[in-house]
């Protein structure tokens, strides 16, 4: 029965969605991929909201039942019918009264199981689709019978670009540059070609980058990201505050080739991500008890993005020492051991001290432990209650944290017994509304 009421409630208010949209007729831009989806959406809205009202989704309103509610701009009901009937009501009151809506939609869209592409998103018409990066092992490719079967299933949202829609690629990874030929597929004869902009850190893209760094202040502490890029014969520098990562440099790059086929203002763009709204657990910077750092990556984990967790911890200078506290990474199917153990060995290049959390951060123990971490400094624990009871005692002075771990892990738990600024941890970690924190 519950079953049945929500998808009821997701089709009255996807046909809502659909009225509006031909209603008001926002440009829309769609973002989808593995890894950086929601710190590219943050990037893209960053740099439209200096010029143009826009609305991006809440938190990660990815779904078929996120992207009508970013549209119609309503609250999730989660399991109060009430706030869902107000949500029904607003949707029909927004199209039949004329109301002040956004120029621009920014809409991230994700893929978890084969066909959610075709639920979630296939009804829409884009104005720009921006693929970030797919990896070697993706997130959800447990529910997909092949690696090519969840890479399909991503790319099926070219085919909701308009005429001439602009295309916006990450041309790093293999996999989605080669989604550049179903741009012409797709767009053929009756639709007309869209218009392809990549970026990367190799030759022959739109969007040059190079040179990234992490910039210190006076005293040494790690302040954010800096890199350079280069667009048709012009170079300038880009600096983002209170990240690290290279996710974020991809974010930020797909945000600057989005502009760049829009033939946006580049120093305009470029000036808009100095210092933008980010979401929280992507990589943020946040002052810890005992003058620790954390960088705190909570929201999710897969495979590759943890992989360039790790690389950037071992990137940044401290005059502490570097802690991972990696939870399991979820539903990675056949691929789950391998990966775990292969995070092992890479949190032993980049950490002095490894902590881990849940059964399957078993094999991210075994895979550091066979790559020669001294066994005295690796500490595990069945979940993120026991590992946070034992950080707060365990973190000295000047010590660099790194927290990382799937959704399901609740690792934001551990950020939240380290975190300097208790007073506004509901708006510092991820999954602070009610809902989330009644879960045990």
């Amino acid at each position: 029965m519950k079953n049945i009421l929500k998808k009821i409630i997701i089709y009255i208010l996807q046909i809502e969605s659909r009225l509006v949209l031909f209603k008001y007729k926002p440009k829309i831009i769609v973002i989808t991929g593995s890894v950086g989806k929601t710190s590219t959406k943050d990037a893209v809205y960053a740099v439209i909201s200096k010029i143009s009202y826009v609305r991006k989704s809440e938190k990660s309103f990815n779904s078929e039942i996120g992207l009508p509610l970013t549209i119609l701009g309503c609250p999730n009901g989660w399991n109060n019918p009430a706030i869902w009937l107000k949500d029904i009501v607003w949707g029909l009151w927004l199209f039949l009264s004329p109301h002040k809506y956004p120029k621009w939609l920014v809409l991230e869209v994700g893929v978890g199981k084969p066909g959610d592409m075709r639920r979630t998103a296939s009804w829409l018409k884009t104005d720009a689709v921006i693929i970030t990066a797919i990896g070697k092992t993706p997130a959800h490719i447990e529910f997909f019978n092949s690696r090519k079967n969840l890479i399909e299933e991503k790319s099926g949202l070219i085919k909701t670009l308009k005429k001439d829609g602009l295309l916006v690629l990450n041309a790093d990874d293999k996999t989605v540059l080669g989604m550049k030929t179903l741009a012409h597929s797709h767009g053929s004869e009756a639709k007309g070609k869209h218009h392809v902009v990549t970026f990367g850190f190799t030759q022959d893209v739109d969007i040059l980058a190079s040179g990234d760094s992490i910039f210190y202040d006076d005293k040494g502490i790690p302040k954010g990201i800096i890199f350079r890029i280069d667009e048709g014969g012009n170079s300038m520098p880009v600096i983002i505050e209170g990240v690290f990562g290279k996710n974020h440099v991809y974010a930020s790059l797909g945000a600057l080739a989005f502009s760049f086929g829009l033939k946006f203002n580049m120093l305009d763009a470029v000036n808009a991500l100095k210092n933008y709204d980010i979401s929280p657990g992507r990589m943020r910077l946040l002052e810890g008890i005992k003058d620790c750092l954390i960088i705190d990556d909570t929201y999710n984990s897969s495979p590759f993005a943890c992989e360039s967790a790790l690389q950037t911890l071992g990137e940044v200078k401290s005059q502490g020492r570097k802690i991972a506290v990696l939870g399991d990474m979820l539903e990675l199917g056949k691929y789950t051991e391998e990966a775990h153990k292969n995070i092992g060995r890479i949190a032993k290049e980049n950490a002095k001290i490894l902590i881990v959390v849940g059964p399957r951060a078993q094999a991210i123990k075994e895979g550091a432990i066979e790559a020669g971490i001294n066994e005295e400094n690796v500490f595990e624990f069945l979940d993120s209650h026991k590992a946070s009871d034992f950080i707060k005692t365990f973190v000295q002075k000047n010590d660099l944290v790194l927290i990382k771990g799937s959704q399901g892990m609740r690792m934001e738990r551990v950020t939240e017994a380290i975190l300097l600024d208790q007073e506004n941890k509901s708006r510092l970690l991820v999954r602070q509304d009610d809902e989330w924190l009644e879960k045990k």
